[in-house]
């Protein structure tokens, strides 16, 4: 991993190798394996919900800043009690933590359920069951990102990382398209249902895991100004720090989908539910490659995160511009790619530089910055999504991103006493940083 020191440590062969000989390497391990399975089937549901849950919020309101307050109230929480979730969760056992959270977001799906079927939905009850899920995230997030470590240890962990994110992704490819059928051929109810009954299948495969094969990690024992502490390690980091400030600038401002994708499929394109579902269909379909192909690399560099970034943020602005329905479409892909490979990159590098002991602390606030300021940005750009258009409020999205990325790479590039050099290459401009004792030798002579 490059921390953006000028001498990037090149990683030992034998963490290396094992990370790059397979991309299913990781699935080898049997407490992954079932971890895996039973995530396949609980991320389809989640998305299912996702989507049902917006479109439902947009059909009883006919508002993109109600879908907005939607989308915050999920993840309010996460920027509540994140930090304190992260301290719980080094203190605590990881697999009797995540028994709990997925059984109480499998309640909070059943509920849903019943209301809508029943035909006594209201908009507050999804407000309820949204915030109700947020608050089981703020335990699940960083248990979860840590118990991986726990099943699968360090010389996997790149590997298996990638691979959640490419499960997540391509749940993400199912559940849109199967909750799209639903809500237009039996309702959003039916999709709430079939959310809550996926979670038998994680909490079946986490009571099966065998507990001795688990990688023992020391947990924090209870004591005062633990938060304090875990704030104190990543602030003294700049590995760590600068990627999560620029992962908080892209959920804050560059993720919020949700109120993007359903203005334009209602209000630009007129597609309706279907238009909505295509469109989160295509991210995922990137996404998932991005996944993948993030699997296959054997490191995580700030650099590939950098450069990632500023190519979402710009794909976004061209999205938003685009005038053809199937243009705007198509381009949901390369912005799943680097959106996914953005999320991997800093994901992975965070993990990887911190210590096992403070991982719940650390990934505790990478998921609070990253989805807890969805709440901060997602009323706002829900605003003027209604103010002055889809295209505008996507738009902002994309710059934000863009310059969070382009000012994140200077400060890394300073810190690690590189300068960005300009010049020509075989007849063709080239821009790349370099360490600043060669550029002033480049500059003499």
């Amino acid at each position: 991993m490059s921390t953006g020191s000028g001498t990037p440590s090149a990683p030992a062969p034998t963490a290396h190798n094992p990370r790059k000989s397979s991309m299913f390497s990781s699935l080898r391990i049997r407490n992954y394996r079932l971890f895996f399975i039973g995530q396949v089937v609980s991320n389809t549901g989640t998305w299912m919900q996702r989507i049902a849950q917006d479109w439902l919020v947009l059909s009883l309101t006919g508002s993109s800043a109600a879908v907005g307050i939607t989308t915050a109230l999920q993840f309010l929480p996460m920027l509540l009690f994140g930090l304190y979730g992260g301290v719980l969760v080094d203190r605590l056992p990881k697999r009797p933590t995540l028994l709990a959270t997925q059984a109480s977001m499998a309640l909070s799906g059943l509920a849903l359920a019943a209301l809508t079927l029943t035909g006594q939905v209201q908009v507050w009850h999804v407000y309820v069951a949204a915030f109700a899920v947020g608050l089981a995230t703020v335990l699940d997030n960083p248990a979860r990102q840590s118990f991986v470590s726990e099943m699968v240890g360090p010389e996997q962990l790149q590997n298996a990382v990638s691979l959640n994110s490419a499960n997540f992704q391509s749940a993400r490819l199912v559940g849109p398209a199967v909750a799209g059928l639903m809500i237009t051929g039996v309702g959003t109810g039916w999709a709430f249902l079939a959310n809550g009954l996926s979670f038998v299948a994680p909490i079946t495969g986490l009571l099966l895991m065998r507990a001795r094969e688990l990688h023992v990690v020391r947990r924090a024992p209870r004591g005062k100004g633990q938060l304090r502490e875990g704030l104190r390690y990543v602030a003294g980091r700049p590995e760590l720090i600068w990627p999560i400030v620029l992962v908080g600038f892209i959920g804050t401002f560059g993720f919020n989908f949700p109120v993007w994708l359903s203005a334009y499929a209602e209000h630009v394109f007129h597609a309706g539910a279907g238009g909505y579902s295509l469109f989160n269909t295509l991210i995922a379909a990137g996404s998932l490659v991005g996944a993948l192909l993030a699997a296959r690399r054997g490191t995580a560099r700030l650099r590939l995160l950098i450069a990632a970034a500023l190519a979402f943020g710009v794909l976004e602005v061209v999205a938003a511009l685009a005038p053809a329905y199937w243009l705007f479409a198509l381009l949901m892909v390369p912005i799943g790619i680097f959106g996914l490979t953005v999320n991997v990159t800093a994901n992975t590098a965070v993990q990887m530089a911190t210590d096992p002991a403070m991982r719940g602390r650390v990934m505790a606030l990478f998921m609070m910055v990253f989805m807890g300021g969805t709440p901060l940005g997602a009323p706002v750009v829900g605003w003027i999504t209604d103010t002055y258009g889809p295209r505008v409020g996507f738009v902002l999205g994309g710059v934000i991103s863009a310059v969070a990325a382009a000012t994140v790479g200077l400060v890394l590039a300073r810190i690690g006493g590189l300068r960005l050099s300009v010049g020509w290459h075989r007849g063709h401009p080239r821009v790349r940083f370099v360490p600043r004792e060669r550029e002033e030798l480049v500059t003499a002579a």
